[in-house]
Protein backbone atom coordinates (compact mmCIF):
# COMPACT_ATOMS: atom_id res chain seq x y z
CA UNK A 1 0.00 0.00 0.00
CA UNK A 2 0.88 3.45 -0.49
CA UNK A 3 0.87 5.64 2.66
CA UNK A 4 -0.62 8.35 1.96
CA UNK A 5 -1.27 11.72 3.51
CA UNK A 6 -4.44 10.72 4.30
CA UNK A 7 -4.31 11.48 8.95
CA UNK A 8 -7.20 13.92 8.68
CA UNK A 9 -10.69 13.32 8.51
CA UNK A 10 -11.17 17.28 7.14
CA UNK A 11 -12.64 18.90 4.79
CA UNK A 12 -10.26 21.10 3.97
CA UNK A 13 -9.89 21.00 0.45
CA UNK A 14 -13.77 21.81 0.54
CA UNK A 15 -13.49 24.72 2.69
CA UNK A 16 -10.49 26.09 0.32
CA UNK A 17 -12.69 25.70 -2.21
CA UNK A 18 -15.11 27.70 -0.98
CA UNK A 19 -12.92 30.46 0.08
CA UNK A 20 -11.94 30.94 -3.48
CA UNK A 21 -13.18 33.73 -5.52
CA UNK A 22 -14.22 33.77 -8.69
CA UNK A 23 -11.29 34.05 -11.00
CA UNK A 24 -10.72 37.94 -12.21
CA UNK A 25 -11.33 38.02 -15.51
CA UNK A 26 -8.89 40.11 -17.37
CA UNK A 27 -6.53 39.46 -19.83
CA UNK A 28 -5.47 36.29 -18.91
CA UNK A 29 -5.94 33.37 -21.26
CA UNK A 30 -8.67 30.59 -19.82
CA UNK A 31 -5.56 28.60 -19.26
CA UNK A 32 -3.77 30.93 -17.43
CA UNK A 33 -6.89 31.55 -14.94
CA UNK A 34 -7.27 27.91 -14.48
CA UNK A 35 -3.39 27.06 -13.47
CA UNK A 36 -3.62 30.32 -11.21
CA UNK A 37 -7.12 28.68 -9.44
CA UNK A 38 -5.52 25.38 -9.50
CA UNK A 39 -2.20 26.82 -8.10
CA UNK A 40 -3.99 28.96 -5.53
CA UNK A 41 -6.25 26.13 -4.50
CA UNK A 42 -3.14 24.07 -4.26
CA UNK A 43 -1.14 26.11 -1.70
CA UNK A 44 -4.33 26.67 0.00
CA UNK A 45 -4.88 22.84 0.83
CA UNK A 46 -1.56 22.12 1.50
CA UNK A 47 -0.82 24.61 3.54
CA UNK A 48 -4.10 23.01 5.61
CA UNK A 49 -1.87 20.86 8.28
CA UNK A 50 1.53 20.35 8.73
CA UNK A 51 2.05 17.18 8.29
CA UNK A 52 0.48 17.37 4.13
CA UNK A 53 2.69 20.75 3.93
CA UNK A 54 6.20 18.87 5.11
CA UNK A 55 5.37 15.25 3.01
CA UNK A 56 3.92 17.13 -0.17
CA UNK A 57 6.60 19.79 -0.52
CA UNK A 58 10.35 20.08 0.38
CA UNK A 59 10.50 23.75 -0.08
CA UNK A 60 7.49 25.70 0.78
CA UNK A 61 8.42 28.73 -0.04
CA UNK A 62 9.19 28.42 -3.47
CA UNK A 63 5.25 27.65 -3.78
CA UNK A 64 5.01 31.17 -2.29
CA UNK A 65 4.13 29.48 1.21
CA UNK A 66 6.38 30.88 4.06
CA UNK A 67 4.36 30.78 7.40
CA UNK A 68 1.80 28.37 7.31
CA UNK A 69 0.09 27.17 11.10
CA UNK A 70 1.96 23.95 13.16
CA UNK A 71 -1.30 21.79 13.03
CA UNK A 72 -2.44 18.50 12.06
CA UNK A 73 -6.27 20.06 11.52
CA UNK A 74 -9.12 18.69 13.37
CA UNK A 75 -12.22 16.24 12.40
CA UNK A 76 -15.56 18.00 11.56
CA UNK A 77 -18.87 16.60 12.10
CA UNK A 78 -20.50 19.77 10.52
CA UNK A 79 -22.68 17.90 7.48
CA UNK A 80 -24.54 21.72 7.11
CA UNK A 81 -20.86 23.11 6.66
CA UNK A 82 -19.47 20.51 4.65
CA UNK A 83 -22.14 20.38 1.93
CA UNK A 84 -22.58 24.23 1.55
CA UNK A 85 -18.83 24.07 1.12
CA UNK A 86 -18.90 21.06 -1.11
CA UNK A 87 -21.80 22.95 -3.51
CA UNK A 88 -19.00 26.58 -3.56
CA UNK A 89 -16.28 24.20 -4.44
CA UNK A 90 -18.28 22.90 -7.91
CA UNK A 91 -20.11 26.37 -8.32
CA UNK A 92 -16.21 27.71 -8.04
CA UNK A 93 -14.47 24.81 -10.45
CA UNK A 94 -17.55 25.08 -12.83
CA UNK A 95 -16.75 29.33 -13.32
CA UNK A 96 -14.19 28.22 -15.83
CA UNK A 97 -15.01 27.48 -19.28
CA UNK A 98 -14.09 23.83 -19.81
CA UNK A 99 -14.32 24.09 -23.71
CA UNK A 100 -11.81 26.49 -23.57
CA UNK A 101 -8.94 24.71 -21.64
CA UNK A 102 -5.96 22.81 -23.37
CA UNK A 103 -5.99 18.84 -23.14
CA UNK A 104 -3.88 18.99 -20.23
CA UNK A 105 -6.06 20.90 -18.26
CA UNK A 106 -9.71 19.50 -19.14
CA UNK A 107 -7.99 16.31 -17.71
CA UNK A 108 -7.62 18.01 -14.68
CA UNK A 109 -10.94 19.72 -14.66
CA UNK A 110 -12.52 16.78 -15.33
CA UNK A 111 -10.67 14.76 -12.58
CA UNK A 112 -11.50 18.11 -10.05
CA UNK A 113 -14.96 18.01 -10.82
CA UNK A 114 -15.59 14.28 -10.25
CA UNK A 115 -13.71 14.29 -7.14
CA UNK A 116 -15.79 17.12 -6.05
CA UNK A 117 -19.18 15.79 -7.23
CA UNK A 118 -18.08 12.45 -4.73
CA UNK A 119 -17.50 14.91 -2.20
CA UNK A 120 -20.73 16.53 -2.50
CA UNK A 121 -22.52 13.62 -2.83
CA UNK A 122 -20.40 12.25 0.52
CA UNK A 123 -21.40 15.03 2.44
CA UNK A 124 -24.32 13.96 4.15
CA UNK A 125 -22.82 11.12 5.39
CA UNK A 126 -19.85 12.21 7.67
CA UNK A 127 -20.41 10.63 10.52
CA UNK A 128 -20.36 7.06 8.61
CA UNK A 129 -16.72 7.58 7.73
CA UNK A 130 -14.33 6.40 10.09
CA UNK A 131 -10.68 7.86 10.65
CA UNK A 132 -9.44 5.06 13.01
CA UNK A 133 -9.34 1.40 11.62
CA UNK A 134 -7.29 -1.61 12.43
CA UNK A 135 -3.81 -1.41 10.71
CA UNK A 136 -4.95 1.56 8.42
CA UNK A 137 -6.54 4.08 10.60
CA UNK A 138 -4.92 7.51 12.31
CA UNK A 139 -3.45 5.62 15.10
CA UNK A 140 -1.59 2.89 13.06
CA UNK A 141 -0.46 5.57 10.31
CA UNK A 142 0.60 8.56 12.26
CA UNK A 143 3.66 7.32 14.38
CA UNK A 144 5.06 5.92 10.52
CA UNK A 145 4.18 9.33 9.20
CA UNK A 146 6.28 11.57 12.71
CA UNK A 147 9.26 8.69 11.79
CA UNK A 148 10.13 9.86 8.50
CA UNK A 149 9.35 13.49 9.04
CA UNK A 150 12.64 14.77 7.20
CA UNK A 151 14.52 17.54 9.12
CA UNK A 152 16.38 19.39 6.07
CA UNK A 153 17.10 22.68 8.67
CA UNK A 154 16.79 23.62 12.22
CA UNK A 155 13.67 24.98 11.51
CA UNK A 156 11.83 21.55 10.28
CA UNK A 157 13.37 19.88 13.77
CA UNK A 158 11.38 22.79 15.88
CA UNK A 159 8.71 22.64 13.57
CA UNK A 160 8.18 18.91 14.42
CA UNK A 161 8.94 19.47 18.17
CA UNK A 162 5.82 22.02 18.33
CA UNK A 163 3.65 19.54 15.99
CA UNK A 164 4.38 17.46 18.67
CA UNK A 165 2.66 19.04 21.51
CA UNK A 166 -0.71 19.53 19.14
CA UNK A 167 -1.66 15.71 19.13
CA UNK A 168 -3.90 16.16 22.37
CA UNK A 169 -6.19 18.73 20.38
CA UNK A 170 -6.03 16.76 17.47
CA UNK A 171 -6.68 13.95 19.28
CA UNK A 172 -9.52 15.64 21.15
CA UNK A 173 -11.17 15.98 17.59
CA UNK A 174 -11.10 12.47 16.75
CA UNK A 175 -12.76 11.77 20.14
CA UNK A 176 -15.27 14.22 19.79
CA UNK A 177 -15.87 12.53 16.55
CA UNK A 178 -16.30 9.62 17.77
CA UNK A 179 -18.98 10.87 20.53
CA UNK A 180 -20.70 11.97 18.14
CA UNK A 181 -20.98 8.73 15.73
CA UNK A 182 -21.77 7.05 18.88
CA UNK A 183 -24.62 9.56 19.81
CA UNK A 184 -26.36 8.67 16.13
CA UNK A 185 -25.40 4.94 16.77
CA UNK A 186 -22.89 5.17 14.05
CA UNK A 187 -20.35 3.89 16.13
CA UNK A 188 -17.53 1.23 15.47
CA UNK A 189 -18.01 -2.55 15.90
CA UNK A 190 -17.21 -3.51 19.17
CA UNK A 191 -14.11 -5.58 18.24
CA UNK A 192 -12.93 -3.67 15.41
CA UNK A 193 -13.04 -0.77 19.02
CA UNK A 194 -10.77 -3.87 20.94
CA UNK A 195 -8.42 -4.05 18.06
CA UNK A 196 -7.70 -0.07 17.85
CA UNK A 197 -7.38 -0.45 21.84
CA UNK A 198 -5.00 -3.07 21.86
CA UNK A 199 -2.62 -1.57 19.22
CA UNK A 200 -2.66 2.32 21.39
CA UNK A 201 -2.12 0.13 24.14
CA UNK A 202 0.50 -1.70 22.48
CA UNK A 203 2.27 1.88 20.80
CA UNK A 204 2.28 2.97 24.82
CA UNK A 205 4.38 -0.05 26.11
CA UNK A 206 7.01 0.41 23.84
CA UNK A 207 8.39 3.20 26.10
CA UNK A 208 11.53 3.94 25.36
CA UNK A 209 12.37 1.59 23.42
CA UNK A 210 9.80 3.60 20.62
CA UNK A 211 11.17 4.09 17.12
CA UNK A 212 10.16 7.52 17.40
CA UNK A 213 13.54 7.92 19.37
CA UNK A 214 15.85 6.29 17.38
CA UNK A 215 14.33 7.91 14.72
CA UNK A 216 14.43 11.18 16.01
CA UNK A 217 18.42 10.45 16.96
CA UNK A 218 19.26 9.20 12.88
CA UNK A 219 18.04 12.23 11.83
CA UNK A 220 19.72 14.20 14.35
CA UNK A 221 22.82 12.51 13.32
CA UNK A 222 22.38 13.60 9.78
CA UNK A 223 22.16 17.45 10.56
CA UNK A 224 25.63 18.20 11.70
CA UNK A 225 24.06 20.16 14.98
CA UNK A 226 26.98 21.14 17.85
CA UNK A 227 26.19 19.05 21.43
CA UNK A 228 24.22 21.76 23.35
CA UNK A 229 21.93 21.97 20.32
CA UNK A 230 21.65 18.26 19.95
CA UNK A 231 21.38 17.30 23.27
CA UNK A 232 18.90 19.73 23.87
CA UNK A 233 16.52 18.56 20.94
CA UNK A 234 16.70 15.00 22.12
CA UNK A 235 15.66 16.03 25.90
CA UNK A 236 12.61 18.17 24.06
CA UNK A 237 11.61 15.19 21.92
CA UNK A 238 12.10 12.88 25.12
CA UNK A 239 9.64 15.19 27.09
CA UNK A 240 7.52 15.79 23.91
CA UNK A 241 6.91 11.81 23.72
CA UNK A 242 6.33 11.15 27.78
CA UNK A 243 4.12 14.92 28.35
CA UNK A 244 1.94 14.79 24.79
CA UNK A 245 2.36 11.58 22.14
CA UNK A 246 1.93 8.70 25.07
CA UNK A 247 -1.16 10.64 26.60
CA UNK A 248 -2.56 11.25 23.75
CA UNK A 249 -3.20 7.44 22.86
CA UNK A 250 -4.09 7.01 26.06
CA UNK A 251 -6.83 9.12 26.13
CA UNK A 252 -7.58 7.60 22.94
CA UNK A 253 -7.44 4.03 23.79
CA UNK A 254 -9.38 5.26 27.37
CA UNK A 255 -12.19 7.04 25.20
CA UNK A 256 -12.29 4.09 22.70
CA UNK A 257 -13.30 1.88 25.80
CA UNK A 258 -15.83 4.07 27.55
CA UNK A 259 -17.49 4.07 23.73
CA UNK A 260 -16.78 0.16 22.70
CA UNK A 261 -20.46 -0.94 23.64
CA UNK A 262 -22.18 1.82 22.43
CA UNK A 263 -22.41 0.76 18.65
CA UNK A 264 -25.71 -0.50 17.23
CA UNK A 265 -24.26 -2.67 14.43
CA UNK A 266 -21.98 -5.21 14.59
CA UNK A 267 -22.06 -6.34 11.17
CA UNK A 268 -21.78 -4.88 7.44
CA UNK A 269 -22.91 -0.79 6.59
CA UNK A 270 -26.32 -1.88 5.22
CA UNK A 271 -27.76 -2.42 8.47
CA UNK A 272 -27.24 0.93 9.25
CA UNK A 273 -30.23 3.73 7.99
CA UNK A 274 -29.58 4.09 4.00
CA UNK A 275 -25.98 1.68 4.76
CA UNK A 276 -26.60 0.73 1.37
CA UNK A 277 -26.62 3.76 -0.34
CA UNK A 278 -23.64 4.80 1.99
CA UNK A 279 -21.62 2.15 0.56
CA UNK A 280 -22.29 2.62 -3.03
CA UNK A 281 -20.37 5.80 -2.73
CA UNK A 282 -17.98 4.30 -0.83
CA UNK A 283 -17.38 1.80 -3.74
CA UNK A 284 -17.42 4.40 -6.43
CA UNK A 285 -15.06 6.67 -4.42
CA UNK A 286 -12.41 3.91 -3.41
CA UNK A 287 -12.39 2.08 -6.58
CA UNK A 288 -12.82 4.67 -9.19
CA UNK A 289 -15.09 2.33 -11.11
CA UNK A 290 -18.29 4.17 -12.23
CA UNK A 291 -20.29 0.26 -12.52
CA UNK A 292 -22.92 -0.54 -9.70
CA UNK A 293 -22.10 -3.36 -7.06
CA UNK A 294 -24.19 -5.59 -8.80
CA UNK A 295 -21.97 -4.99 -12.07
CA UNK A 296 -18.76 -4.93 -9.72
CA UNK A 297 -20.13 -8.36 -7.99
CA UNK A 298 -20.65 -9.67 -11.79
CA UNK A 299 -16.61 -8.22 -12.93
CA UNK A 300 -15.30 -10.22 -10.10
CA UNK A 301 -17.39 -13.36 -10.43
CA UNK A 302 -16.04 -13.44 -14.13
CA UNK A 303 -12.59 -12.93 -13.34
CA UNK A 304 -12.08 -15.71 -10.98
CA UNK A 305 -14.41 -18.02 -13.11
CA UNK A 306 -11.34 -16.75 -15.99
CA UNK A 307 -8.65 -17.82 -13.30
CA UNK A 308 -9.95 -21.05 -11.79
CA UNK A 309 -10.35 -22.10 -15.23
CA UNK A 310 -6.78 -21.28 -16.16
CA UNK A 311 -5.34 -23.05 -12.87
CA UNK A 312 -7.34 -26.08 -13.76
CA UNK A 313 -5.69 -25.80 -17.41
CA UNK A 314 -2.30 -25.77 -15.98
CA UNK A 315 -2.58 -28.83 -13.52
CA UNK A 316 -4.14 -30.96 -15.95
CA UNK A 317 -1.40 -30.54 -18.76
CA UNK A 318 1.36 -30.28 -16.74
CA UNK A 319 3.13 -33.16 -14.13
CA UNK A 320 2.96 -33.09 -10.74
CA UNK A 321 6.61 -33.18 -10.22
CA UNK A 322 6.57 -29.21 -11.92
CA UNK A 323 4.62 -27.99 -8.55
CA UNK A 324 5.27 -28.79 -4.53
CA UNK A 325 3.15 -27.39 -1.75
CA UNK A 326 6.06 -25.82 -0.20
CA UNK A 327 6.26 -22.04 -1.25
CA UNK A 328 9.27 -21.51 -3.62
CA UNK A 329 12.89 -20.63 -2.79
CA UNK A 330 14.16 -17.79 -4.75
CA UNK A 331 17.99 -17.40 -4.80
CA UNK A 332 18.43 -13.90 -4.09
CA UNK A 333 16.24 -12.64 -1.12
CA UNK A 334 18.30 -9.01 -0.60
CA UNK A 335 15.61 -6.67 -0.87
CA UNK A 336 17.91 -4.08 -2.81
CA UNK A 337 18.91 -6.16 -5.18
CA UNK A 338 15.36 -7.78 -5.31
CA UNK A 339 14.49 -3.95 -6.74
CA UNK A 340 17.21 -3.39 -8.73
CA UNK A 341 16.90 -6.56 -11.17
CA UNK A 342 12.69 -5.55 -11.10
CA UNK A 343 13.70 -1.97 -12.26
CA UNK A 344 15.89 -3.93 -14.89
CA UNK A 345 12.31 -5.93 -15.87
CA UNK A 346 10.87 -2.77 -17.31
CA UNK A 347 12.69 -2.66 -20.07
CA UNK A 348 10.76 -3.39 -23.29
CA UNK A 349 7.18 -3.12 -21.55
CA UNK A 350 7.32 0.05 -19.26
CA UNK A 351 9.19 3.87 -20.36
CA UNK A 352 12.31 4.28 -18.68
CA UNK A 353 12.26 5.03 -15.14
CA UNK A 354 13.50 8.32 -13.45
CA UNK A 355 16.67 7.82 -11.59
CA UNK A 356 16.10 7.72 -8.23
CA UNK A 357 17.13 6.12 -4.51
CA UNK A 358 15.22 3.93 -2.87
CA UNK A 359 16.31 2.64 1.27
CA UNK A 360 14.50 -0.42 2.67
CA UNK A 361 13.55 0.01 6.04
CA UNK A 362 12.00 -2.46 8.44
CA UNK A 363 9.17 -1.87 10.83
CA UNK A 364 9.79 -2.11 14.46
CA UNK A 365 9.14 -6.12 15.66
CA UNK A 366 6.79 -4.34 18.43
CA UNK A 367 4.64 -3.30 15.63
CA UNK A 368 4.34 -5.52 13.09
CA UNK A 369 1.07 -7.02 14.16
CA UNK A 370 -0.36 -3.62 13.44
CA UNK A 371 0.72 -2.56 10.85
CA UNK A 372 0.32 -3.59 6.98
CA UNK A 373 2.60 -6.16 5.28
CA UNK A 374 4.40 -3.22 3.18
CA UNK A 375 3.86 0.46 2.52
CA UNK A 376 5.66 3.02 0.09
CA UNK A 377 6.05 6.54 1.66
CA UNK A 378 5.38 9.05 -1.11
CA UNK A 379 7.62 11.43 -1.44
CA UNK A 380 8.03 15.06 -1.96
CA UNK A 381 6.58 16.34 -5.18
CA UNK A 382 9.88 18.86 -5.45
CA UNK A 383 12.16 16.25 -4.02
CA UNK A 384 11.50 12.20 -5.87
CA UNK A 385 15.00 11.67 -5.56
CA UNK A 386 15.41 9.69 -2.36
CA UNK A 387 12.50 7.35 -1.47
CA UNK A 388 11.67 4.72 1.44
CA UNK A 389 9.92 1.50 1.20
CA UNK A 390 8.71 -0.53 4.41
CA UNK A 391 8.62 -3.73 5.04
CA UNK A 392 6.93 -5.66 7.98
CA UNK A 393 8.88 -8.81 8.25
CA UNK A 394 6.16 -9.86 10.23
CA UNK A 395 3.70 -10.60 7.19
CA UNK A 396 6.40 -11.92 4.76
CA UNK A 397 6.20 -15.56 5.08
CA UNK A 398 8.20 -16.68 2.02
CA UNK A 399 10.79 -15.48 -0.38
CA UNK A 400 8.56 -15.09 -3.04
CA UNK A 401 5.84 -12.61 -1.19
CA UNK A 402 8.92 -10.79 -0.34
CA UNK A 403 9.19 -10.45 -4.31
CA UNK A 404 6.02 -9.99 -4.86
CA UNK A 405 5.55 -7.16 -2.69
CA UNK A 406 8.60 -5.03 -3.49
CA UNK A 407 7.03 -5.06 -6.73
CA UNK A 408 3.84 -4.19 -5.55
CA UNK A 409 5.62 -1.07 -3.84
CA UNK A 410 8.28 -0.51 -5.86
CA UNK A 411 9.32 -1.49 -9.19
CA UNK A 412 6.67 -1.33 -11.27
CA UNK A 413 4.62 -0.66 -8.80
CA UNK A 414 3.98 2.52 -6.23
CA UNK A 415 7.45 3.44 -6.26
CA UNK A 416 7.97 3.85 -10.39
CA UNK A 417 4.21 5.21 -10.85
CA UNK A 418 4.74 7.81 -8.64
CA UNK A 419 8.39 9.41 -8.83
CA UNK A 420 7.41 8.88 -13.16
CA UNK A 421 4.11 10.99 -12.55
CA UNK A 422 5.42 13.75 -10.74
CA UNK A 423 8.34 13.53 -13.33
CA UNK A 424 6.17 14.86 -15.58
CA UNK A 425 5.59 18.26 -13.35
CA UNK A 426 1.45 17.96 -13.64
CA UNK A 427 -0.67 20.48 -12.26
CA UNK A 428 -0.04 19.98 -8.42
CA UNK A 429 -3.04 20.02 -7.27
CA UNK A 430 -3.49 16.15 -9.03
CA UNK A 431 -0.71 15.07 -6.23
CA UNK A 432 -3.33 15.92 -3.26
CA UNK A 433 -6.41 13.90 -4.89
CA UNK A 434 -6.20 10.46 -3.66
CA UNK A 435 -7.78 7.87 -6.51
CA UNK A 436 -6.93 4.32 -4.85
CA UNK A 437 -8.52 2.74 -8.01
CA UNK A 438 -5.77 4.06 -9.87
CA UNK A 439 -2.75 3.54 -7.38
CA UNK A 440 -3.52 0.35 -6.00
CA UNK A 441 -5.35 -1.11 -8.71
CA UNK A 442 -1.79 -0.41 -10.77
CA UNK A 443 0.68 -1.96 -7.78
CA UNK A 444 -1.99 -4.73 -7.61
CA UNK A 445 -1.66 -5.12 -11.48
CA UNK A 446 1.88 -4.91 -11.55
CA UNK A 447 2.35 -7.61 -8.85
CA UNK A 448 0.67 -10.49 -10.91
CA UNK A 449 3.01 -9.34 -13.55
CA UNK A 450 5.59 -9.62 -11.16
CA UNK A 451 5.06 -13.44 -10.88
CA UNK A 452 6.38 -14.11 -14.49
CA UNK A 453 10.18 -11.63 -13.51
CA UNK A 454 10.19 -13.91 -10.58
CA UNK A 455 12.35 -16.89 -12.71
CA UNK A 456 10.16 -19.47 -11.66
CA UNK A 457 9.09 -21.93 -14.41
CA UNK A 458 6.35 -20.76 -16.53
CA UNK A 459 3.29 -23.06 -15.60
CA UNK A 460 4.36 -22.57 -11.58
CA UNK A 461 4.29 -18.42 -11.60
CA UNK A 462 0.99 -18.41 -13.67
CA UNK A 463 -0.54 -20.77 -11.33
CA UNK A 464 0.65 -18.81 -8.43
CA UNK A 465 -0.39 -15.58 -9.74
CA UNK A 466 -3.85 -17.06 -10.81
CA UNK A 467 -4.47 -18.03 -7.19
CA UNK A 468 -3.52 -14.68 -6.00
CA UNK A 469 -5.56 -13.43 -7.92
CA UNK A 470 -8.76 -15.80 -6.66
CA UNK A 471 -7.60 -15.13 -3.54
CA UNK A 472 -8.36 -11.21 -4.21
CA UNK A 473 -11.28 -11.62 -5.77
CA UNK A 474 -12.66 -13.55 -2.96
CA UNK A 475 -11.74 -10.70 -0.55
CA UNK A 476 -13.65 -8.15 -3.23
CA UNK A 477 -16.81 -10.55 -3.49
CA UNK A 478 -17.09 -11.08 1.03
CA UNK A 479 -17.04 -6.80 1.12
CA UNK A 480 -19.67 -6.81 -1.01
CA UNK A 481 -21.33 -9.67 0.47
CA UNK A 482 -20.86 -8.09 3.70
CA UNK A 483 -21.67 -4.44 3.52
CA UNK A 484 -24.13 -5.00 0.68
CA UNK A 485 -25.66 -7.88 0.94
CA UNK A 486 -25.64 -8.77 4.59
CA UNK A 487 -23.85 -11.38 5.46
CA UNK A 488 -22.89 -12.36 9.23
CA UNK A 489 -19.89 -13.92 10.48
CA UNK A 490 -21.45 -17.31 9.36
CA UNK A 491 -22.45 -16.59 6.08
CA UNK A 492 -18.93 -15.24 5.41
CA UNK A 493 -17.20 -18.64 6.61
CA UNK A 494 -19.92 -20.31 3.95
CA UNK A 495 -18.61 -18.40 1.18
CA UNK A 496 -15.11 -19.32 1.75
CA UNK A 497 -15.79 -23.04 2.48
CA UNK A 498 -16.64 -23.00 -0.63
CA UNK A 499 -13.39 -22.31 -1.90
CA UNK A 500 -11.68 -24.70 0.37
CA UNK A 501 -10.43 -21.85 3.13
CA UNK A 502 -12.27 -23.70 6.29
CA UNK A 503 -10.14 -22.14 9.05
CA UNK A 504 -12.81 -20.50 10.78
CA UNK A 505 -10.37 -18.07 12.72
CA UNK A 506 -8.84 -17.28 9.39
CA UNK A 507 -12.24 -16.12 7.96
CA UNK A 508 -13.28 -14.23 11.08
CA UNK A 509 -9.77 -12.47 10.54
CA UNK A 510 -10.73 -11.56 7.37
CA UNK A 511 -14.33 -10.38 8.14
CA UNK A 512 -12.85 -8.27 11.00
CA UNK A 513 -11.34 -6.27 8.57
CA UNK A 514 -13.87 -6.07 5.89
CA UNK A 515 -16.25 -5.10 8.74
CA UNK A 516 -13.12 -2.04 9.86
CA UNK A 517 -12.29 -0.78 6.37
CA UNK A 518 -14.90 -1.19 4.22
CA UNK A 519 -14.08 -1.38 0.19
CA UNK A 520 -10.22 -1.24 1.23
CA UNK A 521 -10.44 -4.62 -0.32
CA UNK A 522 -11.97 -3.56 -3.29
CA UNK A 523 -9.52 -0.74 -4.88
CA UNK A 524 -6.86 -3.29 -5.15
CA UNK A 525 -9.02 -5.66 -6.47
CA UNK A 526 -11.42 -3.73 -8.86
CA UNK A 527 -8.73 -1.27 -9.36
CA UNK A 528 -6.59 -4.00 -10.96
CA UNK A 529 -9.44 -5.56 -12.70
CA UNK A 530 -10.24 -2.53 -14.46
CA UNK A 531 -6.84 -1.90 -15.92
CA UNK A 532 -7.24 -5.45 -17.29
CA UNK A 533 -10.67 -4.40 -18.87
CA UNK A 534 -8.71 -1.37 -20.18
CA UNK A 535 -5.92 -3.24 -21.73
CA UNK A 536 -7.89 -5.64 -23.49
CA UNK A 537 -10.47 -2.40 -25.08
CA UNK A 538 -6.92 -1.57 -25.92
CA UNK A 539 -5.84 -4.50 -27.50
CA UNK A 540 -9.09 -4.14 -29.59
CA UNK A 541 -8.80 -0.28 -30.53
CA UNK A 542 -5.29 -0.12 -31.31
CA UNK A 543 -4.42 -3.47 -33.11
CA UNK A 544 -1.72 -4.14 -34.37
CA UNK A 545 -0.24 -0.49 -32.90
CA UNK A 546 -0.74 -2.17 -29.76
CA UNK A 547 2.28 -2.63 -27.26
CA UNK A 548 2.94 -2.72 -23.50
CA UNK A 549 5.01 0.17 -23.72
CA UNK A 550 2.76 2.20 -25.07
CA UNK A 551 -0.61 0.86 -22.99
CA UNK A 552 2.03 1.63 -20.01
CA UNK A 553 3.04 5.10 -20.87
CA UNK A 554 -0.25 6.33 -21.67
CA UNK A 555 -2.00 5.04 -18.16
CA UNK A 556 1.17 6.45 -16.52
CA UNK A 557 1.08 10.05 -18.33
CA UNK A 558 -2.51 10.48 -17.73
CA UNK A 559 -1.89 9.68 -13.79
CA UNK A 560 -4.30 8.64 -10.95
CA UNK A 561 -7.83 9.29 -11.91
CA UNK A 562 -11.21 7.80 -12.31
CA UNK A 563 -11.94 4.77 -14.50
CA UNK A 564 -14.59 6.89 -16.72
CA UNK A 565 -12.15 9.59 -17.37
CA UNK A 566 -8.63 7.66 -17.84
CA UNK A 567 -10.87 5.56 -20.31
CA UNK A 568 -11.45 8.65 -22.52
CA UNK A 569 -8.67 10.01 -22.01
CA UNK A 570 -6.64 6.71 -23.50
CA UNK A 571 -8.94 6.64 -26.19
CA UNK A 572 -10.08 10.07 -27.29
Amino acid sequence: MRKKISLLLTVTLLFALAALASCSRGSKSADAEFEAYTDNLFCQEVSSNTISLHYTLENPSDYGIDKAPVSFGSCSTDTAAISASAENALASLHAHNRAQLSDKNKLTYDILDNYLSTSLDEAGYVLYDEPLAPLTGTQAQLPVLLSEYQFNSTGDIDTYLTLMTKLPEYFESIIAFEQAKSEKGLFMASYSADDIIDECNAFIKMGDDNYLYSSFTERLDAMKLDKADYDDYVKRNRENMKEYIYPSYKKLADSLKALRTTGKNNNGLCYLPDGRDYYELVVKRETGSSRTVNELKELTQSQILEDLTAMQQILTSSSKETFSNAAPSLEDTDPTSILSNLKSKLKGSFPDPPDVSTEIKYVQKSMEEYLSPAFFMVPAIDSTTNNVIYINQGHMPDDLSLFTTLAHEGYPGHLYQTVYFQNLKPDPIRNLLNFGGYTEGWATYTEMLSYYYALLPKEQAALLQRNTSVILGLYALADMGIHYDGWKLADTVSFFRQYGIEDANTVESIYDLIISDPANYLKYYIGYVEFMELKKEAIDKWGDSFTQENFHKKVLTAGPAPFDILRTYMFQ
